[in-house]
């Protein structure tokens, strides 16, 4: 289980003049190839993604060329692969299609585009699993209805949970008791922590799903994406987000990256049918750096003092995206050589 690739991401990033592309579209690209290269060497059954492929609704061909090279490795090994669409999946208007809408219309062996709420059966080379797709619910298209009509943004919001919860109590009516399922959903959960820039942007404009809603006992995992930050939000059952597979910003400077791994075998267990046992797996992603520095009004040099602050951290900060935060008083403003 991994998500929220957004492939597209720039900021910080060079031009390689080696490869033309964007620095920073090689790191996401590397942290993508150390999921694949894990599923492939530890014989993974399934690969579910959360949502978020794209920084952009309309992503460039080398994006969606890079992306799929690597969905590719994954389904010509015969792992299925499961792409639920995310809120920066989804077209800006009706009728456009998605941003991974390309792999159903060619029918691309062993990839599943979850773009609607419904169970799809997945079979694996171990057996059949069932996979509950919430994918992101688009606001515009519940404001077109009549019962949308003249309600507040709180009030939206609460009909709009509401719904994605009658939606998954009545898929979850129809599964099949006796094949594991997960849940698979791009949404934002109430507890979730998010991380600084998320919290920022997004709180309070979208509807929260109560955790409660998604701890039904008849799904074996929850797998989530949306938010950044890694996180367990639940134990029975595991609901778990594995966040972005890479960092975008100074707000996910001290969060882990990586990817959900997660086994699910037919064993009675404290009454419950099957055992779940989930691992997060860390990827090798781009380290973010502040150095603070604090000068006082005594400071000759400040410069230097600013320099010998970076040079300590020589070895450290080498390969790393590095900001100074520098604390000076007024007067000294001005004496900081660039």
């Amino acid at each position: 289980h991994f998500s929220d690739l957004h492939l597209g991401v720039e900021t910080y990033g060079h031009i390689d003049p080696n490869t033309g592309l964007s620095s920073r579209l090689q790191d996401f690209l590397a942290a993508f190839d150390q999921v694949v290269d894990y599923a492939l060497n530890n014989h993974v059954h399934l690969v579910l993604f959360t949502g978020d492929a794209y920084k952009s609704r309309e992503p460039s061909p080398t994006q969606q060329r890079e992306f799929a090279k690597r969905i590719a490795r994954l389904t010509s090994a015969s792992i299925p692969v499961v792409l639920l669409v995310g809120n920066h999946d989804q077209p800006q208007a009706l009728g456009k299609a998605n941003a991974v809408d390309i792999f159903d219309t060619l029918a691309i062996r062993n990839t599943i585009v979850a773009d609607k709420p419904d169970i799809y059966r997945v079979e694996t080379a171990v057996g059949p699993i069932q996979v509950i797709a919430l994918p992101w619910l688009k606001r515009s298209a519940f404001l077109a209805r009549d019962e949308a009509k003249n309600l507040s943004f709180e009030e939206l919001n609460v009909q709009l949970r509401q719904k994605l919860t009658d939606i998954l109590q009545s898929l979850i009516a129809r599964l099949d008791t006796n094949i594991p399922a997960v849940l698979a959903s791009h949404v934002w959960v109430d507890i979730a922590r998010p991380s600084g820039s998320e919290r920022m942007l997004v709180l309070g404009s979208e509807p929260q799903l109560l955790l409660s809603t998604l701890t039904n006992p008849a799904l074996s995992y929850v797998a989530l994406g949306h938010i950044h930050r890694h996180q367990i939000l639940s134990y029975r059952p595991v609901v778990a987000y594995a966040g972005s597979l890479e960092r975008v910003n100074f707000s996910e400077e001290k969060e882990d990256k990586g990817f959900m791994v997660v086994d699910i075998d037919r064993r009675e267990v404290g009454g419950e049918k099957w055992e779940v046992r989930p691992e997060f797996h860390t990827v090798n992603a781009r380290r973010f750096i502040t150095i603070p520095v604090k000068l006082d009004a005594q400071d000759l040099d400040p410069t230097s003092r600013v320099l010998q602050a970076i040079e300590r951290r020589r070895d450290e900060i080498t390969g790393a995206i590095v900001r100074i935060n520098i604390e000076m008083p007024q007067e000294l403003e001005g004496q900081i050589k660039e």
